[in-house]
């Protein structure tokens, strides 16, 4: 029997599902929160596999490959508070606003997506409500007890980016994303620049903006909170050994960044 939630919609998430986030690090210490919004690739049981194939459910265009063990060793190098979520892109962007046309893509790359093809209202509202609104729920009860107990906070999203997009390679091994406060993108750039080893992109390979990166211009520019946004290349981190690679050294580097931080007088509300 297929449960539904008025209009017809069949409930997304049951017993027989995961909890769409993975949290770590409660107790951490650290003033850095890590956040990785493509953690997973996985897909609800009712709504099978959205019409792909299982390579298809495990290339790019479902996930970050590697972010989230990145996310999750460096959260433990930095005992901070950490929180991954689990469910695919493909099911609902967690890093773009709701409203958003790519909030639900109907094609990725070229890769048609046959589930999300013509989704009601009612389906996309229940997609929110059972897997975006509980994760950004839960960094936005943390950000606010920290600020209550009066603890310092930077956020940190961990992404992943694909080596070759669309037939065009790719030369960076990281990117440093930011939009309106670069408090610590900017030392994160030169840090990285200054270990000699990397090609390191400044909003590249993507830049951000307020209808591409939920994460950091909600929870970070409009309370402002110092953040940044970190894309790796994949094919760095695929495996467990990159991800220690980098987890290693990002955990090395970021509280450099935040030393003599300057404290904005108002969260960045205002577009460009």
């Amino acid at each position: 029997m297929v449960l539904h939630v008025g209009h017809d919609v069949p409930v997304l998430l049951s017993h027989d599902d995961v909890a769409p986030l993975d949290v770590q690090g409660c107790d951490g210490q650290s003033p850095f929160v890590i956040v990785c919004d493509h953690a997973g690739r996985l897909i609800p049981r009712s709504r099978g596999s959205l019409g792909l194939s299982e390579g298809q459910l495990a290339s790019h265009i479902a996930w970050d490959v590697g972010a989230a063990g990145v996310a999750q060793r460096l959260g433990t190098a930095l005992d901070a508070y950490t929180v991954c979520q689990r469910y695919s892109r493909l099911v609902i962007d967690c890093n773009r606003p709701l409203d958003a046309a790519d909030s639900i893509v109907a094609r990725s790359e070229r890769t048609s997506i046959p589930g999300n093809q013509d989704v009601a209202s009612g389906e996309a509202a229940e997609r929110a409500q059972q897997i975006f609104h509980p994760y950004h729920d839960e960094i936005q009860r943390t950000l606010d007890q920290r600020a209550a107990e009066g603890r310092p906070t930077v956020l940190v999203a961990m992404h992943s980016f694909t080596p070759v997009f669309l037939d065009v390679a790719r030369p960076w091994h990281v990117g440093v994303l930011y939009r309106r406060d670069s408090r610590v993108a900017k030392p994160l750039l030169r840090a990285l620049r200054y270990e000699g080893d990397l090609v390191v992109g400044d909003n590249e390979p993507y830049a951000a903006s307020d209808v591409t990166d939920y994460s950091i211009v909600h929870h970070g520019e409009r309370r402002g909170l110092p953040h940044v946004e970190i894309e790796i290349r994949q094919d760095l981190i695929a495996d467990a050994r990159g991800q220690d690679a980098w987890a290693k050294r990002l955990a090395r580097l970021l509280p450099g960044t935040i030393r003599n931080i300057p404290t904005p007088a108002q969260p960045y509300l205002n577009p460009r």
